[in-house]
């Protein structure tokens, strides 16, 4: 940032990826609630074909794992929610859509305001979706535990010093 950086507010963007087809499912909101992330749901519920299961990937966030989320979840039997474990967003594939987006639009951007935000994200979603193509693993998961180890192995010795 520089020292005439001015931040104009800030959104929420909650993102689903199908990962048999590359397609994003995306809306943004003001906020990061437990509200905000059950009208999400609802709205993947909404969309999914109703002979589908919908498996969904997410952090531990307590938004997450709400109350009211888990009482919604108790009604929709064919939702499925899996969590990452702590510090492995990166196994969560949709990560890597957000990066796409992050590199490719949002990255040295100016934007005067929130809605205009909104709709550069949401006209990347658009963009995104007419040629959709799944993330592919380029590294076999061997070589993904070697380079976990390898890390873990670096921060050990960080730590002890």
């Amino acid at each position: 940032m520089t020292h005439d950086y001015k931040r104009n507010g800030t959104l929420t963007l909650f993102a689903a990826l199908n990962s048999l087809t590359g397609e994003v499912l995306g809306t943004c909101a003001k906020r990061h609630r437990h509200q905000e992330w059950l009208t999400f749901l609802k709205m993947i519920n909404k969309q999914t074909p109703a002979d589908k299961e919908i498996h969904i990937i997410c952090d531990n966030y307590s938004t997450h794992k709400h109350p009211k989320v888990r009482s919604w979840l108790r009604y929709h039997k064919r939702v499925h929610v899996h969590f990452t474990p702590t510090s492995a967003s990166w196994s969560n594939m949709v990560e890597r859509f957000f990066r796409e987006l992050t590199d490719k639009q949002l990255r040295r951007g100016v934007f005067k305001s929130v809605p205009e935000l909104e709709q550069t994200v949401l006209q990347f979603i658009d963009s995104h979706n007419k040629a959709p193509a799944p993330f592919i693993w380029t590294k076999s998961a061997s070589d993904i535990l070697e380079k976990v180890t390898r890390g873990r192995e670096k921060l050990s010795k960080l730590q002890s010093v």
